[in-house]
């Protein structure tokens, strides 16, 4: 060892003796003197800085977290308050008779601008859950408010000009009540569809998904009922003996128009829907596991931008086959950016919906209910006018079965939505998108994550329960057992009332639980369009039966033939004969896309 590098070991390195024998020179392991106290703080400070940066992390996390669900609950809230005020098209029946005795509409007129406001309140559904599902519930909620005012303000100056032309009065013309309207059911349709939107994509992905949906459609059903009570209790017109009268129309519209103005332009704000990235990419991740996502889409979408679209991928070298796979890998990668994820997941999964044959059966069975459920509660002022002969006192009021039917409609939403998420089978996570390839299929020797309830009561059972119950209705109606009797009215408007409010509530759920929260808007859009067939072919089957009758004065219609109203039993019989077959009707339909080949028990779907 040369003089100099053993210089070097003595000052510098660490010398074999320091490890055989502790020298007092320089003790074993003992930091040296002048920088002992430095080192121990700048230790110290490490961890502490460490351990603080943890803390601050973990606290972070907790407050956004914290930040999350206060943010969904007060969306929640809000959702519900959007529905409260949504359902003033509910209350038509309150005035409806006033469109005949103080505008002299005929009833056909009456029935074309319930139906109109049915128009637009259901065909822009798919359109309306589209923006909910692309731009949030925010946008479809502001539209409400601006639809809702318009529409009321514009009805309320039309009532106030009196009788149209038409009826030889000096009032606007009927068409510009049913522009109004129009725009009345569009601002039903946008504020409902904001607030349930909301509702299924902040809480639908757990075991709360049945109540989470049945109370804000069951505060829909209520709007109704406090609607009607405010125009009824406080906004009436009072009679010459000072007695109170009937609806102030015009009062009333007028404040429809400004309540829903501001709940709307509110909803713009409030409404949010809370962690939607972490939903999406959970969505295409599971769609690549189940098979339903072809794994050669990307690379057919390669091989089309690089010119060998219509090749085989036999037919392709194997270098040209590891380059298209590279740039199949490239393109995904590059899809993979939230925007453009999030749109062709959606475009896939409504894609996957409209080609799925049960959803049609489910839409028809939803068409053949809806009409008869419409038409029922546009009509109910001009139906228990038939029950008592003219100019008789009458025993009871529209607004009182408005009342009534709100009310048993929003209890069947909450019990319906409640017992389903008790008894209903627990749906494994994913279930829609697994497909024939799909891993969880071939881990069926695994146990499940959740234990299965011994005891199940499906959603269809249900939906085909509540559908029996306002065919009841319908029957009790149609064979005259009311007629004579308002007092008994009370049974039928609680019976149609509780059917109708168990099938708003139930099927968005089936839906939520077939076809995924992800494209929720769209879906149920989509589905959501049939009520509005449905209460235009049913509208007009009762407004030609009401108006038949009245016209003909035939034996057993105790009505002025020259009178636009009606009389007795042959004056609604027949429609509600044919609408309870059309229930019936419908729940052979639901039966199919259930139990049927290929329906959802079929396929393992546990609704």
């Amino acid at each position: 060892m040369s003089p100099s590098h053993s210089k070097r070991n003595s000052s510098n390195g660490i010398d074999k003796l320091d490890y055989t024998s502790p020298s007092p020179r320089r003790p074993l392991l003992q930091p040296d003197a002048e920088n002992d106290s430095n080192r121990h703080s700048q230790d110290t400070s490490y961890a502490g800085s460490f351990f603080e940066q943890v803390a601050e992390g973990i606290m972070e996390r907790d407050r956004e977290r914290l930040q999350r669900d206060v943010a969904r609950w007060l969306s929640f809230v809000w959702a519900i308050v959007n529905c409260l005020c949504a359902g003033s098209i509910t209350a038509y029946s309150l005035y409806g008779h006033l469109f005949q005795s103080k505008l002299h509409y005929t009833q056909f007129q009456v029935n074309i601008v319930s139906i109109t406001a049915e128009l637009g309140m259901y065909l822009p559904v798919p359109a309306f859950g589209y923006l909910c599902d692309r731009l949030g519930p925010g946008w479809p909620s502001c539209l409400s408010g601006i639809f809702f005012g318009l529409g009321y303000l514009l009805a309320a100056f039309a009532y106030k000009s009196g009788p149209p032309p038409s009826a030889g009065g000096h009032g606007w013309p009927f068409g510009i009540m049913v522009f109004a309207f129009i725009g009345v059911g569009m601002g039903t349709s946008c504020m409902y569809l904001s607030a349930v939107t909301t509702c299924a994509k902040n809480f639908g992905r757990g075991n709360a998904k049945g109540i989470a949906l049945a109370v804000p459609i069951a505060a829909f059903g209520l709007s109704g009922m406090w609607q009607s009570q405010v125009g009824s209790r406080l906004l009436y017109v009072t009679n010459s003996d000072g007695s109170r009268g009937d609806v102030n129309v015009f009062h009333y519209f007028l404040f429809l128009g400004i309540l829903l103005l501001c709940v709307g332009v509110i909803g713009t704000f409030a409404l949010r829907i809370m962690d939607e990235e972490e939903m999406i990419d959970e969505a295409v991740d599971e769609l690549e596991r189940s098979g339903l996502l072809a794994h050669d889409q990307f690379f057919t979408q390669a091989a089309n931008v690089h010119g060998y679209g219509t090749m085989e991928p036999r037919d392709l070298s194997d270098s040209t086959f590891d380059f298209l796979q590279s740039e199949a890998e490239r393109l995904k990668a590059h899809a993979e950016e939230e925007a453009r994820k999030k749109t062709w997941l959606l475009n896939e999964e409504t894609r996957r919906y409209v080609s799925d044959p049960t959803m049609w059966w489910l839409a028809g069975g939803f068409f053949l209910v809806t009409g008869p459920g419409e038409a029922f509660i546009n009509n109910l002022g001009t139906i228990i006018g038939t029950l008592s002969p003219p100019h008789s006192s009458a025993t009871t009021s529209a607004a009182t079965h408005v009342s009534i039917v709100a009310l048993t409609s929003t209890l069947a939403r909450l019990i319906t939505g409640t017992l389903s998420d008790i008894l209903a089978p627990i749906p494994p996570l994913h279930q829609h998108r697994r497909g024939p390839d799909s891993v969880a299929n071939s881990l069926v020797s695994l146990p499940p994550l959740e234990q299965p309830r011994k005891f199940t009561v499906s959603r269809i059972t249900f939906l085909l329960t509540f559908a029996f119950i306002l065919s009841l209705g319908q029957l009790l109606l149609a064979s005259g057992w009311v007629q004579g009797h308002t007092n008994r009215f009370v049974a039928v408007s609680a019976l149609i009332g509780s059917g109708y409010g168990a099938l708003f509530s139930l099927t968005p759920i089936v839906v939520s639980v077939v076809w995924g929260v992800e494209n929720f808007g769209t879906n149920w859009g989509i589905l959501a369009m049939t009520p509005a067939a449905g209460a235009t072919v049913w509208g007009a089957i009762y407004a030609a039966v009401y108006q038949r009758a009245a016209d003909n004065g035939e034996p057993g219609v105790e009505g002025d033939a020259d009178d636009v109203l009606c009389y007795g039993k042959r004056c609604y019989a027949p429609t509600f004969w044919a609408m309870a077959i059309s229930v019936w009707i419908a729940m052979g339909l639901w039966m199919w896309a259930w139990r049927g080949p290929g329906g959802w028990r079929r396929r393992g779907v546990a609704v």
